[in-house]
C-alpha cells in the first residue's frame, strides 16, 4: 500500500510538472515591436568618460518606439556612423568622420548592458579620441531586427541627429557670414 501511494504521488507530480514551462509561449503582436528608431536629442552628446577633460567619443542614447510611439525593447543590431555637418547644404551629411560602430542587442546580457530603465532607451559609447567638442556633427543610426528584414516582423529602422556643441564651446567655421564693413 505504501509503495502504491508513493507511485501515485510521483505520477501526480509528473503530471503537474509537465505543465510548467520556462517560456510563456505568448507572442507579442507586431504593433508592440520596434516600428521607429529615435536618437534622443537631449541625451546624445560628445562626452568625456575618463575624466581627463578631453572628449572620448559620443554617447548615443537611442529609443526603439512601437507603433504607439512608446519606448520598447528589440532584438537586433545597431550601426552608428559620425559625419561632418554641411550647414548650408540641403544634403547636410558631409564626409564620414567616425565609425562604423556596431552594437548588438541579441542576448540578455547585451540588453542589460545597454538598457536604461530610467530613460527607457539604449545607451552606446562610441569611442573616438579625435572628436572635437566644439564642432557640429551628424550622427546616423540604423537598427536591423534579429533575422533581418526578410523575417516576419523584421526590418531596418533609421534616424539621424545633428549633434551641436555645448553653449560657449562652438568653434566658428569659415564660410557664409555677415558682411563686415560700411555701405557707401
Amino acid at each position: 500500500m505504501r509503495r502504491l501511494s508513493a507511485v501515485l504521488c510521483l505520477a501526480s507530480l509528473g503530471l503537474f510538472a509537465g505543465g510548467c514551462s520556462q517560456s510563456s509561449g505568448i507572442t507579442r503582436p507586431e504593433e508592440f515591436g520596434p516600428a521607429k528608431l529615435r536618437i534622443h536629442p537631449s541625451f546624445t552628446r560628445v562626452k568625456d568618460w575618463t575624466g581627463d577633460k578631453k572628449p572620448d567619443g559620443v554617447e548615443a542614447v537611442v529609443e526603439l518606439l512601437d507603433s504607439y510611439n512608446e519606448p520598447t525593447r528589440g532584438n537586433g543590431t545597431m550601426l552608428f556612423e559620425l559625419w561632418g555637418y554641411k550647414k548650408y547644404n540641403p544634403n547636410m551629411i558631409g564626409q564620414r568622420l567616425g565609425g562604423p560602430w556596431k552594437g548588438t542587442l541579441l542576448t540578455r546580457e547585451e540588453q542589460e548592458a545597454h538598457w536604461s530603465p530610467a530613460l527607457r532607451a539604449y545607451t552606446f559609447q562610441l569611442a573616438d579620441d579625435k572628436i572635437s567638442e566644439g564642432r557640429e556633427f551628424v550622427l546616423t543610426a540604423s537598427f536591423e531586427t534579429a533575422g533581418g528584414p526578410e523575417q516576419k516582423g523584421g526590418g531596418r529602422l533609421f534616424d539621424k541627429l545633428i549633434i551641436e556643441p555645448p553653449p560657449g564651446k562652438k568653434i566658428e567655421e569659415d564660410g557664409v557670414g555677415r558682411a563686415k564693413g560700411n555701405r557707401p
